[in-house]
């Protein structure tokens, strides 16, 4: 409930240090009956943006650590309530302690998120701000990296407050003609209005788009490693994720289920994944592991296709539809073993998984293959499927409107899509569309009766 007063642990606990976040209405002073000031002052008498030591004591007044508290007044906090941070040392039972002397004396501990949801619900951050606070602290990469601070500091939000200003300024020259359709006046140039609602989609589309490479950078780029048993598969994946993930083994049909795991590959995250061999079995099991390699591919962006020897033109012919809209790289592997390498098409890249040699250039092959730009905080990219899923509708519906626009149908009809393109972009935010905020915007560039 947003008029509790919360408390947990903002850090991981077993470190140096360890701090505790308190915030509500009560924050302060119930951070104050816990904490006796070196000073002797209060914390209810203290200013914002502070820093006191003293200690923590329990209900018998016995010290548990010695702290720094850092005072927060509202609405100057990450909630937009009164809030402590108190700064301890990071023993797992100290910290229990400080949490629990807290909880006795009134507070409650938060739940999952609550500090966020607090910081939305008063007016700190929008929904896509708040969605980028957990994006941040999973980035894995600088890319993903960039994108979330980006999105933290409101660059998605004012890209969508700049879309809805438009929207609002054509829902209102609507609506007024409207108001005043008994007087035969036409407020909107529907020309005007249908190349305003063709950039508008434009830009929608552009930013729909951008999910693709967006959610890849947030996922990672998910890569199918495939081909026969024995050829090398999980020793490859082994080499790629530098670590022994894999059973390495020369029985055929050791790999029997699908195995992932992420990298960082030149600052893009690939998520690899391992799958059993392919080849005719009547081994019940190995062949649910050969029917999940199916579905892997499916869901993969890119294949890698490893071999040992070449394929043939049949084989080629089933992987080439099996991989249709997909981005192929064929690998030939163990070249480090004593033979004639056979005479490849130079598309093909020779590897040894084993010995490491090619590895650099697969490497190069999979960033190219992922062909994902550089990005800088600046840039608008959309991550979320939420997100994606609204501007997709926000399309659908601003398409009505162009549609519209170029059969001249009526201003009540036009208004009621424009006005499902706000709700879709304002769901992104959290925002609300209302009846005011059109009459608003109205009144704010138009003098009627002049």
């Amino acid at each position: 409930m947003m008029g509790d007063t919360i408390c947990a642990l903002a850090t991981s606990a077993g470190g140096a240090i360890g701090i505790i976040r308190v915030s509500g209405q009560n924050a302060i002073a119930l951070t104050d009956i816990v904490f006796r000031p070196a000073g002797g002052k209060s914390l209810c008498k203290a200013e914002g943006y502070t820093i006191h030591y003293g200690e923590i004591i329990d209900k018998t007044s016995e010290v548990i650590d010695e702290v720094l508290v850092s005072v927060f007044r509202a609405p100057h906090s990450y909630t937009g309530e009164d809030s402590t941070e108190i700064s301890c040392h990071g023993s797992r039972y100290i910290l229990r302690q400080v949490l629990q002397t807290l909880i006795d004396r009134g507070c409650r501990q938060a739940q999952p998120g609550e500090y966020t949801q607090r910081a939305y619900l008063n007016g700190k951050m929008d929904l896509s701000q708040a969605e980028a606070v957990a994006d941040l602290i999973a980035a894995g990469n600088r890319a993903t990296h960039r994108l979330a601070l980006g999105q933290l500091k409101g660059h998605f939000s004012e890209e969508l407050a700049r879309l809805r200003e438009q929207l609002l300024k054509m829902t209102s020259l609507l609506e007024l003609e409207l108001d005043f359709s008994d007087q035969d006046v036409n407020f909107a140039d529907r020309h005007e209005l249908l190349e305003l609602a063709l950039t508008i989609d434009r830009r929608i589309v552009s930013l729909a788009h951008s999910f693709e490479a967006g959610n890849a950078l947030k996922k990672g780029v998910p890569v199918a490693i495939v081909g026969k048993t024995n050829v090398g598969k999980s020793t490859l994946l082994n080499r790629l994720l530098h670590e022994e993930r894999a059973i390495v083994s020369d029985i055929h049909g050791t790999t029997r289920d699908v195995i992932e795991d992420t990298v960082d590959i030149r600052g893009i995250t690939f998520r690899f994944i391992d799958t059993a061999g392919i080849r005719h079995t009547v081994d019940r099991i190995e062949q649910l592991g050969i029917e999940r390699t199916y579905r892997k591919l499916d869901e993969a962006t890119i294949i890698l296709w490893l071999f040992d020897e070449p394929p043939t033109t049949e084989e080629y012919d089933q992987m080439k539809v099996r991989t249709a809209g997909k981005k192929l790289i064929k690998v030939f592997n163990k070249v480090d073993l004593p033979r004639v390498t056979p005479s490849l098409p130079q598309d093909i890249l020779l590897l040894s998984a084993k010995q490491g040699d090619g590895v650099a250039q697969l490497e190069e092959a999979l960033c190219q293959a992922a062909d994902i730009p550089e990005f800088n905080e600046n840039d608008v990219v959309v991550t979320s499927a939420r997100h994606y899923d609204a501007l997709t509708h926000a399309h659908d519906a601003l398409v009505r409107v162009i549609d519209s626009l170029e059969q001249d149908v009526s201003g009540d009809l036009l208004s009621e899509d424009l006005r499902q393109v706000l709700t879709y972009l304002a769901n992104i935010t959290g925002g609300v569309i209302t009846t005011d905020e059109v009459l608003n915007s109205i009144f704010k560039n138009f003098c009627i009766g002049k």
